[in-house]
Protein backbone atom coordinates (compact mmCIF):
# COMPACT_ATOMS: atom_id res chain seq x y z
CA UNK A 1 0.00 0.00 0.00
CA UNK A 2 1.37 3.20 -0.36
CA UNK A 3 -0.57 6.06 1.42
CA UNK A 4 -0.44 10.25 0.04
CA UNK A 5 -0.99 12.13 3.31
CA UNK A 6 -2.07 16.30 2.26
CA UNK A 7 0.90 16.77 -0.49
CA UNK A 8 1.57 20.27 -1.58
CA UNK A 9 3.61 21.22 -4.29
CA UNK A 10 4.36 24.67 -5.01
CA UNK A 11 6.41 25.88 -8.00
CA UNK A 12 7.10 29.82 -7.43
CA UNK A 13 4.31 31.42 -7.07
CA UNK A 14 1.83 28.29 -8.59
CA UNK A 15 0.12 25.76 -6.86
CA UNK A 16 -0.04 22.54 -8.43
CA UNK A 17 -1.01 20.09 -5.75
CA UNK A 18 -3.45 21.75 -2.92
CA UNK A 19 -3.13 19.13 0.01
CA UNK A 20 -4.11 15.45 -1.52
CA UNK A 21 -4.77 12.70 0.83
CA UNK A 22 -5.35 9.13 -0.83
CA UNK A 23 -4.71 5.70 -0.48
CA UNK A 24 -3.26 3.35 -3.30
CA UNK A 25 -3.69 -0.16 -2.34
CA UNK A 26 -2.21 -3.82 -3.03
CA UNK A 27 -2.86 -5.89 -5.61
CA UNK A 28 -5.43 -3.40 -7.41
CA UNK A 29 -4.81 -1.17 -10.45
CA UNK A 30 -5.19 2.25 -8.85
CA UNK A 31 -5.90 4.85 -11.71
CA UNK A 32 -5.06 8.75 -11.31
CA UNK A 33 -7.70 10.68 -13.95
CA UNK A 34 -7.96 14.64 -14.30
CA UNK A 35 -8.15 17.17 -17.53
CA UNK A 36 -4.22 18.58 -18.54
CA UNK A 37 -3.11 20.74 -15.68
CA UNK A 38 -4.97 19.27 -12.94
CA UNK A 39 -1.46 17.93 -11.15
CA UNK A 40 -1.71 13.85 -12.50
CA UNK A 41 2.10 13.86 -13.69
CA UNK A 42 3.15 16.03 -10.54
CA UNK A 43 1.67 14.06 -8.28
CA UNK A 44 2.85 10.86 -9.61
CA UNK A 45 6.41 12.09 -9.97
CA UNK A 46 6.24 13.18 -6.05
CA UNK A 47 4.23 9.46 -5.18
CA UNK A 48 7.54 7.96 -6.49
CA UNK A 49 10.07 10.52 -5.08
CA UNK A 50 11.06 12.45 -7.79
CA UNK A 51 9.81 15.96 -6.72
CA UNK A 52 9.94 16.32 -3.44
CA UNK A 53 6.64 17.84 -1.41
CA UNK A 54 6.32 21.22 -0.37
CA UNK A 55 4.35 20.02 2.29
CA UNK A 56 2.91 16.61 3.02
CA UNK A 57 3.86 12.95 3.47
CA UNK A 58 4.12 10.01 1.28
CA UNK A 59 4.18 6.23 3.00
CA UNK A 60 4.96 3.25 1.05
CA UNK A 61 3.43 0.89 3.88
CA UNK A 62 4.32 2.16 7.37
CA UNK A 63 7.94 4.00 5.88
CA UNK A 64 7.67 7.61 5.79
CA UNK A 65 9.15 8.19 2.17
CA UNK A 66 9.47 11.19 2.17
CA UNK A 67 11.42 11.47 5.38
CA UNK A 68 13.92 9.03 4.55
CA UNK A 69 17.78 9.60 3.86
CA UNK A 70 19.25 8.55 0.76
CA UNK A 71 20.38 5.56 1.42
CA UNK A 72 17.00 3.89 2.65
CA UNK A 73 15.57 5.83 -0.62
CA UNK A 74 17.49 3.51 -2.87
CA UNK A 75 16.57 -0.01 -1.04
CA UNK A 76 12.84 1.45 -1.32
CA UNK A 77 13.72 2.38 -5.05
CA UNK A 78 14.59 -1.56 -5.62
CA UNK A 79 10.93 -2.73 -4.85
CA UNK A 80 9.57 -0.01 -7.66
CA UNK A 81 9.09 -0.55 -11.20
CA UNK A 82 8.30 2.26 -13.83
CA UNK A 83 6.68 1.71 -16.77
CA UNK A 84 7.25 4.78 -19.11
CA UNK A 85 4.71 6.71 -21.31
CA UNK A 86 7.32 6.10 -24.17
CA UNK A 87 8.35 2.63 -23.38
CA UNK A 88 11.78 4.35 -22.81
CA UNK A 89 13.49 1.64 -24.14
CA UNK A 90 17.35 2.05 -25.56
CA UNK A 91 17.79 1.40 -29.18
CA UNK A 92 21.13 0.09 -29.43
CA UNK A 93 20.10 -2.76 -27.05
CA UNK A 94 18.25 -5.98 -27.64
CA UNK A 95 15.14 -6.96 -26.26
CA UNK A 96 17.02 -9.18 -23.77
CA UNK A 97 19.19 -6.74 -23.11
CA UNK A 98 16.44 -4.12 -22.21
CA UNK A 99 14.71 -6.22 -19.47
CA UNK A 100 18.24 -7.31 -17.97
CA UNK A 101 19.56 -3.64 -17.80
CA UNK A 102 17.83 -3.52 -13.99
CA UNK A 103 19.28 -6.84 -13.36
CA UNK A 104 22.70 -5.80 -14.28
CA UNK A 105 22.49 -2.76 -12.66
CA UNK A 106 21.47 -4.08 -8.93
CA UNK A 107 21.97 -7.37 -8.68
CA UNK A 108 24.77 -9.92 -8.31
CA UNK A 109 22.54 -12.66 -10.13
CA UNK A 110 25.28 -15.20 -12.63
CA UNK A 111 24.55 -14.68 -16.30
CA UNK A 112 22.39 -17.84 -16.00
CA UNK A 113 19.89 -16.33 -13.14
CA UNK A 114 19.62 -13.14 -15.63
CA UNK A 115 18.86 -14.71 -18.79
CA UNK A 116 16.17 -17.15 -16.62
CA UNK A 117 14.30 -14.23 -15.25
CA UNK A 118 14.61 -12.19 -18.56
CA UNK A 119 13.12 -15.65 -19.96
CA UNK A 120 10.22 -15.68 -17.07
CA UNK A 121 9.26 -11.73 -17.45
CA UNK A 122 9.25 -12.42 -21.40
CA UNK A 123 6.81 -15.19 -20.85
CA UNK A 124 4.44 -13.09 -18.25
CA UNK A 125 3.94 -10.75 -20.88
CA UNK A 126 3.37 -13.27 -23.95
CA UNK A 127 6.68 -12.64 -25.77
CA UNK A 128 8.81 -15.55 -25.91
CA UNK A 129 11.59 -16.26 -28.16
CA UNK A 130 11.69 -12.26 -29.31
CA UNK A 131 15.19 -12.05 -26.99
CA UNK A 132 17.50 -11.37 -29.82
CA UNK A 133 15.26 -8.25 -31.42
CA UNK A 134 15.86 -4.84 -31.60
CA UNK A 135 13.03 -2.16 -30.86
CA UNK A 136 13.06 -0.99 -34.17
CA UNK A 137 11.97 -4.62 -34.86
CA UNK A 138 9.06 -4.85 -33.30
CA UNK A 139 5.20 -3.00 -32.97
CA UNK A 140 4.51 -0.01 -30.85
CA UNK A 141 2.75 -2.89 -28.47
CA UNK A 142 4.89 -5.06 -27.91
CA UNK A 143 7.51 -2.43 -27.04
CA UNK A 144 5.05 -1.85 -24.40
CA UNK A 145 5.28 -5.04 -23.13
CA UNK A 146 9.34 -5.35 -23.20
CA UNK A 147 9.23 -2.17 -21.08
CA UNK A 148 6.51 -3.98 -18.73
CA UNK A 149 8.98 -7.09 -18.62
CA UNK A 150 11.58 -4.78 -17.59
CA UNK A 151 9.62 -2.84 -15.54
CA UNK A 152 8.47 -6.35 -13.44
CA UNK A 153 11.99 -7.99 -13.97
CA UNK A 154 13.34 -7.31 -9.97
CA UNK A 155 9.74 -8.38 -8.57
CA UNK A 156 8.78 -5.11 -7.73
CA UNK A 157 6.59 -4.60 -4.78
CA UNK A 158 5.42 -0.69 -6.64
CA UNK A 159 4.47 -0.26 -10.14
CA UNK A 160 4.19 2.89 -11.44
CA UNK A 161 2.75 3.48 -15.10
CA UNK A 162 2.77 6.53 -16.82
CA UNK A 163 0.46 7.27 -19.85
CA UNK A 164 0.94 3.48 -20.60
CA UNK A 165 -1.56 3.70 -23.89
CA UNK A 166 -0.09 6.48 -25.08
CA UNK A 167 0.10 5.99 -28.69
CA UNK A 168 -1.60 2.25 -29.05
CA UNK A 169 -4.52 1.56 -30.80
CA UNK A 170 -7.90 0.73 -28.39
CA UNK A 171 -7.40 -3.10 -28.98
CA UNK A 172 -3.91 -3.15 -27.99
CA UNK A 173 -4.37 -0.82 -25.42
CA UNK A 174 -6.86 -3.15 -23.95
CA UNK A 175 -4.73 -5.73 -23.88
CA UNK A 176 -1.56 -3.72 -22.08
CA UNK A 177 -4.39 -3.04 -19.78
CA UNK A 178 -5.22 -6.22 -19.16
CA UNK A 179 -1.97 -7.55 -18.60
CA UNK A 180 -0.97 -4.81 -16.26
CA UNK A 181 -4.13 -6.04 -14.24
CA UNK A 182 -3.11 -9.38 -14.64
CA UNK A 183 0.59 -9.03 -13.45
CA UNK A 184 -0.88 -6.75 -10.27
CA UNK A 185 -2.95 -9.43 -9.22
CA UNK A 186 -0.71 -12.20 -9.04
CA UNK A 187 1.96 -10.22 -7.56
CA UNK A 188 -0.05 -7.92 -4.99
CA UNK A 189 1.91 -5.15 -6.63
CA UNK A 190 1.04 -1.78 -5.46
CA UNK A 191 0.20 -1.01 -8.93
CA UNK A 192 -0.73 3.37 -9.62
CA UNK A 193 -1.71 4.20 -13.38
CA UNK A 194 -1.44 7.88 -14.41
CA UNK A 195 -4.03 7.98 -17.75
CA UNK A 196 -6.28 9.95 -20.41
CA UNK A 197 -7.60 6.61 -21.42
CA UNK A 198 -11.49 6.57 -20.81
CA UNK A 199 -11.17 2.41 -21.91
CA UNK A 200 -8.77 1.86 -18.87
CA UNK A 201 -10.88 3.55 -16.34
CA UNK A 202 -14.11 1.93 -17.23
CA UNK A 203 -11.62 -1.88 -18.16
CA UNK A 204 -9.38 -1.63 -14.90
CA UNK A 205 -10.10 0.83 -12.36
CA UNK A 206 -10.27 -0.70 -9.42
CA UNK A 207 -9.75 2.73 -7.57
CA UNK A 208 -9.86 5.85 -9.47
CA UNK A 209 -8.67 8.85 -7.80
CA UNK A 210 -9.79 11.92 -9.54
CA UNK A 211 -7.71 15.21 -9.84
CA UNK A 212 -9.30 18.70 -10.61
CA UNK A 213 -7.06 21.28 -10.26
CA UNK A 214 -4.61 20.16 -8.13
CA UNK A 215 -7.04 18.57 -5.30
CA UNK A 216 -8.72 15.31 -5.03
CA UNK A 217 -11.77 15.46 -6.17
CA UNK A 218 -13.40 12.42 -6.20
CA UNK A 219 -12.49 8.56 -5.10
CA UNK A 220 -13.97 5.72 -6.52
CA UNK A 221 -14.17 2.57 -9.33
CA UNK A 222 -14.99 2.06 -12.45
CA UNK A 223 -18.86 1.06 -11.89
CA UNK A 224 -18.83 4.28 -9.82
CA UNK A 225 -17.49 6.56 -12.27
CA UNK A 226 -20.39 6.46 -14.35
CA UNK A 227 -23.06 6.99 -12.17
CA UNK A 228 -21.51 9.82 -9.92
CA UNK A 229 -23.64 12.51 -8.83
CA UNK A 230 -20.27 14.37 -8.52
CA UNK A 231 -20.55 17.07 -11.71
CA UNK A 232 -17.34 17.63 -12.23
CA UNK A 233 -16.43 14.55 -12.59
CA UNK A 234 -19.42 13.74 -14.92
CA UNK A 235 -18.20 16.57 -17.01
CA UNK A 236 -14.92 15.02 -17.94
CA UNK A 237 -16.13 11.66 -18.30
CA UNK A 238 -18.85 12.19 -20.30
CA UNK A 239 -16.83 14.72 -22.47
CA UNK A 240 -17.29 12.65 -25.71
CA UNK A 241 -21.12 12.79 -27.35
CA UNK A 242 -20.23 8.96 -27.78
CA UNK A 243 -20.24 8.49 -23.79
CA UNK A 244 -23.13 11.00 -23.26
CA UNK A 245 -25.13 8.09 -25.41
CA UNK A 246 -24.30 5.41 -23.11
CA UNK A 247 -24.86 7.63 -19.75
CA UNK A 248 -28.43 8.36 -21.29
CA UNK A 249 -29.03 4.96 -22.49
CA UNK A 250 -28.00 3.30 -19.22
CA UNK A 251 -28.27 5.85 -16.58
Amino acid sequence: MIKAVNIKKQFGDVKVLKGITTEFYAGKTNLIIGRSGAGKTVFLKTLVGLIIPTEGDVFYGDTNFTKLEETEIRKIRMDIGMLFQGSALFDSMTVEENIRFPLDMFTNMTKKEKLDQVNFCLERVELEGVNDRYPSETSGGMQKRVGIARAIVLNPKYLFCDEPNSGLDPKTAIVIDELIQRITRDNNITTIINTHDMNSVLGIGENICFLNEGKLEWVGNKEEVLTSKNEILSDFIFASEFLKKVRDQHF
